[in-house]
């Protein structure tokens, strides 16, 4: 069995998510599909994860990409999380994963919407369902691109008031039309564009998916979809193991195994851990020049792996939430060694968590400054997840 060591995964990371000097690109597209996708629960990580593997990339450029090229999209793909992704992905992700999901978040609604009694049965309810869902795709046809605010405002049905966490502490209330846009886009029908505020913000404005991308996403079958995306993964995330393709993907074991099986990689020994390898991508990949990154939370590099053990050591409790969420990460040579955050004054503050050398301690300084120029005073804010306790402490 080909043994595959920490140095050489730590390696293939640099290289495949470009995150070497020489691996830098000067287009965002270029940069998601080298990743499969950004993470993009939290706006910000979009930009500043596609900035760390571009050599000169501006706001101006991610969102040219994004809504007036329309060469990226935004989606709810694996484990119910947003993903910023090219459209040649878009359609695997769609059948892989965000079937599933939406598939999910209908039953949770149809449930939501007896609670508030919109109809005596169930058959009553899904009709009823089936009505308002054709209701909201016409407002928003005829709007072009609206809110969920404006669209709840169009017709007392998207105005129907839904109990989030019936009898839970943290009990709270929705407008329908905010929910219902969310089923809408995972199975396809509707896309987030431009946001109300900067590109910070999460509030977005929502289209017809065929206004935006006229043809629409390819159709795929959900099996077929599911073993190309596990094709992709091994691509950008092998060598790893069964575990963490499940983990990624918010798979089943079945459909893991399911897919695996389909493409028949070959086992490596990844220091003990049984790990996975595409057939043809089995050369040794020789190490790059040391390298500095200063990525983003949320990033889809750490966040690519359930074992991270390899690139991230004994950090991990303080570099990540309650809920597993990584925070701002710094980077050397393939390995965490650290995170940033921003100050008081909005200056970012790089702690290290070992000793590095001078010359990392350089390297991250001039990544600190190249990120500070493009972020022109922005202060970034921790969303959809909670402060790690490193940016506590460097806030403070």
């Amino acid at each position: 069995m080909r043994r595959v060591d920490a140095v050489e995964r730590r390696a293939r990371l640099a290289l495949r998510h470009r995150l070497t000097v020489d691996t830098r690109t000067d287009d965002p597209v270029e940069v998601a599909r080298s990743l499969l996708a950004l993470h993009g629960t939290d706006p910000s990580s979009v930009y500043v994860g596609a900035w760390a593997r571009m050599r000169d990339g501006q706001v101006a450029d991610v969102e040219r990409a994004l809504y007036e090229d329309r060469s990226l999209i935004r989606l709810m793909g694996m484990r119910r999380t947003v993903f910023v992704t090219s459209l040649d992905v878009a359609p695997v992700l769609q059948a892989a994963c965000s079937r599933a999901v939406a598939a999910r978040e209908r039953r949770l609604l149809l449930g939501m919407l007896a609670e508030s009694g919109v109809a005596d049965d169930a058959a009553g309810v899904e009709a009823w369902l089936a009505q308002t869902e054709e209701v909201a795709l016409r407002a928003l046809k005829e709007r072009g691109e609206a809110t969920a605010a404006e669209l709840a405002s169009d017709d007392p049905r998207l105005a129907t008031e839904l109990v989030m966490a019936r009898g839970k502490s943290y009990e709270g209330r929705q407008k329908l039309a905010s929910r219902l846009l969310l089923l809408l886009a995972a199975e396809g029908h509707v896309v987030r564009g431009r946001p109300r505020g900067t590109w910070t913000s999460h509030q977005y404005r929502w289209a017809s998916l065929t206004d935006w991308f006229p043809g629409g996403l390819a159709d795929w079958d959900t099996r077929e979809a599911e073993t190309e995306l596990a094709r992709r993964w091994l691509r950008t995330f092998g060598p790893a193991t069964a575990d963490d393709l499940r983990w990624w993907a918010g798979w089943t074991k079945t459909q893991t195994k399911r897919a695996l099986t389909e493409l028949r990689p070959v086992e490596v020994d990844l220091d003990g851990l049984h790990g996975l390898l595409l057939p043809d991508d089995l050369e040794e990949t020789s190490r790059p020049e040391p390298w500095a990154a200063l990525l983003p939370a949320l990033d889809s590099t750490p966040m690519g792996w359930q074992h991270r053990g390899w690139f991230l050591g004994e950090h991990g409790p303080r570099l990540f939430d309650r809920n597993g969420n990584i925070g701002p990460s710094v980077w050397w040579d393939g390995r965490i060694v650290g995170g940033w955050a921003q100050d008081s004054s909005g200056e970012i503050v790089c702690r290290f968590l070992e000793d590095v050398g001078a010359d990392a301690q350089s390297a991250v300084r001039a990544e600190a400054e190249r990120l500070a120029t493009r972020l022109g005073g922005v202060r970034l804010t921790a969303r959809t997840r909670g402060r790690t306790w490193l940016e506590e402490e460097l806030a403070a």
